[in-house]
């Protein structure tokens, strides 16, 4: 088939339909020019987000793959014309494993348990529980359900929040925050980066929030308005893979602020991503080969 496509690993040319001309890039350096003008197919390695600015130097480019299920960072890369398909559901374990990993580390005070070891300090305390908290889940979509699927032998209530209601789900909208928010003793946030998201949980979400509430984001950094956060000096607490600024600059209040728990935005990374996105690949170059339509191309007219 006429044109390149560039793949992150080298099982997806090994797989790939013989008919397809695929090369591998890793996101390490860049392509020599002459194959980045006859790229069809690009497929942004994982971990190397910049490697989107690409795309504009690919003028026979006609489809572009994530590994990310987030996609604003490519937005305003992509060529006019140039489909784009995101890796929804890739991360969906990984980052649900990551969430509870966060939620259990802030409830058990984990981070003084690791500075006490490092101190040889034997000094124990009784902690705060996650059994018996009432979680509410804002984003609802695949990575939350995994996060509910994972919480739910911890003997927790939890509520359901998404842009849209939909009540066959018992899935709440967007526009019922608010009167949740009293009720809710640790809110995980996993919806993506959008004009409606940027800053939904902001000094009047956090204000309605109970005293020593958990507001953990394994979505996106700005999701969360920061200043609102750090204002609240240590009243609600805070879990955080995802951090607006981010990367977190080294002098960053944020990292020093009372009862927050910082981790570099690792949530999707973990083994369990891998093998999932290696296969992922694959298929879609079996569908790119047979002339079907790739899966999880983003509406470019709801971002």
């Amino acid at each position: 088939m006429d044109g390149r496509i560039l793949v992150p690993w080298e099982q997806n040319r090994e797989n790939a339909p013989e008919q397809l001309t695929v090369e591998v890039y890793d996101g390490c350096g860049e392509p020599p020019a002459e194959v980045l003008d006859d790229v069809v197919f690009y497929v942004v390695p994982y971990g190397r987000v910049q490697q989107v600015r690409l795309m504009r130097r690919m003028p026979r480019l006609r489809a572009v793959q994530l590994l990310t299920a987030g996609y604003e960072h490519a937005l305003p890369h992509l060529p006019p014309g140039v489909r784009l398909y995101n890796g929804r559901g890739l991360h969906d374990a990984s980052t649900a494993e990551h969430a509870v990993a966060l939620v259990l580390a802030a409830q058990r005070d984990l981070p003084r348990w690791a500075a006490d070891q490092r101190a040889h300090v034997w000094d124990p305390h009784y902690t705060r529980s996650l059994a018996g908290c009432r979680v509410l889940i804002v984003g609802y979509g695949s990575i939350g359900a995994a996060i509910e699927e994972r919480l739910r032998p911890f003997e927790v209530t939890v509520t359901r929040l998404a842009r849209r209601a939909r009540p066959a789900s018992g899935v709440h909208g967007v526009e019922e925050l608010h009167r949740l928010l009293p009720e809710t003793d640790i809110v995980v946030v996993v919806t993506p980066l959008t004009p409606a998201t940027r800053g939904l949980i902001g000094a009047a979400e956090l204000a309605a929030l109970p005293d020593d509430a958990l507001v953990v984001n394994v979505g996106r950094g700005p999701v969360v308005d920061t200043e609102a956060l750090l204002a609240e000096r240590g009243r609600v607490r805070a879990a955080l893979d995802v951090t607006d600024p981010e990367p977190l600059p080294a002098d960053h209040p944020l990292w020093d602020a009372p009862g927050v728990l910082v981790t570099p935005h690792v949530g999707g990374g973990s083994t369990a991503f891998y093998p999932l996105a290696k296969r992922f690949v694959d298929e879609q170059l079996r569908r790119w080969a047979a002339g079907e339509p790739l899966v999880n191309r983003v509406s470019l007219d709801e971002s």
